[in-house]
């Protein structure tokens, strides 16, 4: 049996944040996530009898609900009514580091909200492949297929040119 919900919220809160963080690419929803993750997990939690399967759990949970909100965010700039600025949270980064992480997520913006997860999983967790697929409710040949996917087009995003002046 999984220990109690105050516990498991201790124990796992700033875990989920740093994942939000890092799929969303910015802070001001991670409040709102944390706290939607826990709700769900309040239903959720008695049905674990692993209690090393909560983190893994809590992840799948958290995936789940951050590509709905990328979903969302998504349909908000179609509609006009939200923009790719995202006040990115990247602790000890350097301007120049900044400004590429931004450079990164402003691409993450326009691929699908689950290849989005998929290769911030990978890329930026370090997580195993059988990890991401898991997390994402996939095959591994598909999480293999939308990190390849993400990273072709990070990649062959032009950067932008130095000042000369």
């Amino acid at each position: 049996m999984v220990a109690c919900f105050d516990d498991v919220y201790r124990e796992y809160s700033a875990y989920i944040a740093y994942i939000g963080i890092r799929i969303l690419g910015r802070e001001d929803e991670i409040d709102d996530l944390v706290q939607d993750v826990f709700v769900e997990a309040l239903r959720g939690l008695q049905k674990i009898k692993d209690p090393g399967a909560v983190k893994a759990w809590l992840a799948t949970v958290t995936v789940r609900i951050a590509t709905r909100r990328l979903r969302v965010r998504k349909l908000k700039r179609l509609l006009g009514l939200g923009s790719l600025q995202s006040e990115l949270v990247w602790p000890g980064a350097s301007p120049e580091q900044i400004t590429e992480i931004a450079r990164i997520y402003d691409r993450l913006e326009r691929v699908p909200a689950k290849h989005r997860i998929a290769w911030v999983l990978r890329m930026v967790e370090a997580q195993t492949l059988p990890q991401v697929a898991h997390a994402c409710g996939c095959s591994l040949a598909t999480a293999k297929r939308w990190i390849e996917s993400v990273q072709e087009q990070v990649a062959r995003e032009p950067r932008p040119k130095a000042n000369t002046w």
